[in-house]
């Protein structure tokens, strides 16, 4: 740890490269958005200026200290330039925007990563993965022609799955124009298995076996959520993490401790070096011992950008809190700033990277002090350390997060403060786990067995700060988001240093604990009392509670495309038995939160309709519910179930719809139920479109309706005859804020409004619930919308 009575020196930082470290990035920015002819200017008016100063400002004190800057920014400019210039002429970037197929030959730089989120339709996002590759040889429009440069690779998941960095591929895909601020060449949609594989070098193979010896270990020992935790501690693995603790931690802010950052490194290196100490270790001994520990570390999580950066920070981590030099700390932030942007440019507009200074940035100028501070006034050393390190690292990171998510965690600091003691042992027998693996698996599961109890630690702290009420404070993302967070930061800081100021701040903080907090807890707004049917804001998507009338009890309509949000709902309204889950057709929106409400709460049975497609979806739901022992049941026009407060009817699908095996037909052949509930009849359609509504027409149904759930989120392709079968009073309309399918229709909004429906989206309002009234069915909503492309 840092030394507070350094802390106390109050000695001059020193400044001298973070100006040559901010013009490096700032320029590497230019060039990643603008190409390279806006760089070339930054270049040429560096060099201009620097003339000036030269001949203006000679002999001055700033002028030496002035004249490196600009140098330097003139260096990395030119090399920029150079560098977008190559990648803008190359021939994959220069026909990426024309969609054309191209056949590279390519060594992968990692393993594949499904992509996060849910896509719209037949198909799941996390069918497809991405993979950073370094193309070798490449072959377009009949042109071969060998290449160095970087490209992506979305891939199909399960073919691909098990590749390793290092290995080389032969891949067919259609190639689409990267994101702006990325140094990749293009981007190649592969929908065919990897070809002539190659096996990666020794020491990659190694390093993968290790990390399996790790899963193995772990999952033959711990409960899932451990299992799944402890390789995101030790290498930032997170694949076998459940979606509703990952969301846990994301809102309690402890994201970071699953991601490869400097403080796994920090860890590692420190115990090796406590470890030599211990032993009597010279300084030489020990350098060389934690620089064995770092270049073994990085062997270990791989040698993507991410890892390598990690390495720098963590470097400068050790120097910081190992030495408590924050004088030579800061230049080394800096100079590594310089260093991993002139190696690797691309991490210049990354957020891992920003989140990575800034960190460390914190560390080193805000704990000490603070941690002095505090010190100074009678709190022991420890525990002014434990304070001041969480709380200087989640204030210099909430503009960034908030910029990045649209939410501030409120428990980020309490929770770290909980969570930080025991992640280092965490941590250390993870490494030693992974270590002793290929050795012997009893002694792999011992090491794996005495962290249990820090991963159930860490666990349950996420859950609960989690739960908190406003555990997490919404607030506008995005760069403006991000400097308004900024601003209100500084403004803190400042005013902070004035005691009166500090005094008055205190005694708020302790009235709002005291009071708010409280009294959300004991009179909390949500859920709202009485409620009959809610619709979850799950994003793009549907989930639908309904009360059944007995406490902690509701059916369930769909789990939305989000592994946490339909869980997290059914949390939010103590919900913990689950009669009957419906299905109502197999779409990525409706269906990809199953496996997390069927980890929260006791199903008794999931319901679908006879079409079983897409088949990815069935494979998924079926496993799911056999590993859970929840039986799957077929629902069909006509049969009916009641509950207290509940009864159900199932109108369709009807007709050919219900016989179709065809996934074409997965949106009309929805299940549409008729709740009858307290608060009136509540219809639900799923996704049906016009064929599935014109056979519910035909069938003579009843469609009467107080309360219509919109079908397909709003889509257009709603019939005007349907609306007014149903005549609702209310229109539900789950739909995720911001999508990109134009939802809810122009034309649906305007046929509602023409027949006095009160329409209410999960986009503008977030949580929905539907209650009885004097005079029909009335609304409450809970806010916080969520974004659909989350």
């Amino acid at each position: 740890m840092f030394s507070v009575s350094r802390s106390l020196e109050r000695r001059p930082l020193d400044l001298r490269l973070v100006p040559s470290a901010l013009s490096i990035w700032a320029v590497t920015l230019v060039g990643l958005y603008w190409s390279w002819v806006p760089t070339a200017v930054a270049a040429l008016s560096a060099l201009c200026l620097g003339a000036l100063v030269w001949v203006v400002a000679r002999g001055r004190r700033w002028t030496s200290g002035a004249l490196a800057v600009l140098a330097v920014t003139a260096i990395a400019a030119t090399g920029m330039s150079f560098r977008m210039h190559q990648i803008d002429r190359h021939p994959l970037r220069m026909v990426s925007e024309h969609g054309e197929r191209a056949t590279v030959t390519a060594v992968l730089g990692d393993s594949p990563t499904p992509m996060e989120g849910s896509s719209y339709g037949a198909r799941r996002a996390q069918d497809r993965a991405f993979v950073p590759a370094e193309v070798q040889e490449a072959e377009v429009s009949g042109s071969r022609f060998r290449s160095g440069g970087d490209v992506v690779l979305l891939v199909p998941t399960q073919s691909w799955r098990g590749l390793i960095p290092g290995q080389q591929v032969t891949a067919t895909g259609s190639l689409a124009p990267p994101r702006p601020g990325d140094t990749t060449l293009a981007v190649i949609r592969v929908y065919e298995p990897p070809a002539k594989v190659i096996d990666a070098p020794a020491w990659q193979r190694t390093a993968e076996d290790l990390r399996e010896g790790l899963r193995r270990s772990s999952a033959s020992v711990l409960t899932p959520a451990a299992a799944g935790l402890l390789p995101g501690l030790v290498v930032g693995d997170t694949s076998g993490l459940p979606p509703e603790v990952e969301r846990d931690f994301a809102t309690a802010g402890l994201a970071h401790l699953v991601a490869v950052s400097g403080a796994n490194l920090a860890i590692v290196c420190g115990a090796v070096l406590l470890l030599l100490h211990a032993v009597g270790a010279g300084p030489v001994l020990s350098a060389i011992g934690g620089g064995a520990a770092l270049v073994g570390f990085v062997v270990l999580a791989g040698p993507e950008p991410s890892v390598l950066r990690a390495a720098v920070m963590g470097t400068v981590t050790l120097l910081a809190l190992v030495l408590g030099r924050e004088r030579s700390a800061l230049p080394a932030l800096a100079g590594s700033v310089i260093a991993l942007l002139l190696l690797m440019p691309q991490l210049a507009g990354t957020a891992g990277f920003a989140l990575s200074v800034a960190a460390t940035a914190g560390l080193v100028l805000l704990a000490p002090v603070w941690a002095g501070a505090l010190h100074a006034r009678g709190v022991p050393v420890g525990v002014a350390e434990a304070l001041a390190v969480p709380a200087a690292a989640h204030l210099v990171t909430a503009p960034l997060v908030a910029a990045i998510s649209g939410e501030v965690s409120a428990v980020a600091v309490v929770a770290n403060l909980l969570a930080g003691p025991v992640i280092a042992p965490a941590t250390v027998f993870g490494v030693l786990a992974t270590l002793a693996a290929p050795v012997s698996g009893w002694l792999s599961e011992a090491f794996v067995w005495l962290s249990a109890p820090e991963l159930l630690w860490v666990i349950a702290v996420a859950e609960h700060a989690a739960a908190m009420p406003g555990a997490a404070i919404g607030w506008p993302s995005g760069t403006g988001g991000g400097l308004l967070l900024a601003v209100v930061a500084l403004g803190l800081l400042i005013a902070l240093r004035h005691r009166g100021i500090r005094l008055t701040a205190v005694a708020v903080v302790l009235v709002l604990g005291l009071v708010l907090i409280p009294t959300r807890v004991l009179y909390p707004q949500w859920p709202a009392h009485g409620w009959s049917v809610v619709a979850c804001d799950v994003g793009q998507g549907d989930g639908l509670v309904l009360a059944t009338g007995n406490p902690g009890e509701a059916v369930v309509v769909d789990t939305g495309p989000d592994p946490a949000l339909s869980a997290e709902c059914l949390r939010r309204l103590g919900i913990r038995r689950v009669p009957l889950l419906v299905l109502t057709h197999l779409h990525a929106d409706h269906v990809s939160g199953l496996r997390a409400v069927l980890a929260h709460s006791g199903v008794g049975a999931v319901a679908m309709g006879a079409l079983r497609e897409p088949a990815w979806a069935m494979g998924d739901i079926a496993r799911d519910t056999r590993s859970r022992g929840v039986p799957i049941i077929e629902l069909s026009a006509g049969q009916q179930a009641r509950w207290p407060s509940l009864a159900l009817e199932v109108l369709g699908p009807r007709g050919p719809l219900a016989r179709s095996r065809s996934a074409d037909d997965a949106n009309d052949a929805s299940i549409v139920l008729m709740a009858s509930t307290p608060a009136g009849r509540v219809l639900l359609t799923g996704d049906i479109e016009l064929s599935g509504q014109a056979q519910l027409l035909a069938s003579g149904a009843d469609l009467r309706a107080d309360v219509l759930k919109i079908p397909h989120h709003g889509s257009r392709y709603t019939a005007p005859q349907f609306l007014q079968a149903v005549r609702p009073r209310l229109a539900l309309i789950s739909v995720g804020a911001g999508n990109t399918y134009g939802h809810p229709s122009p034309l649906i909004l305007g046929a509602l409004a023409r027949t006095g429906t009160t329409v209410i989206r999960t986009d503008q309002e977030g949580d929905i619930a539907v209650l009885p009234g004097p005079q029909g069915p009335r609304t409450l909503t809970r806010g916080d919308p969520v974004r659909a492309e989350r």
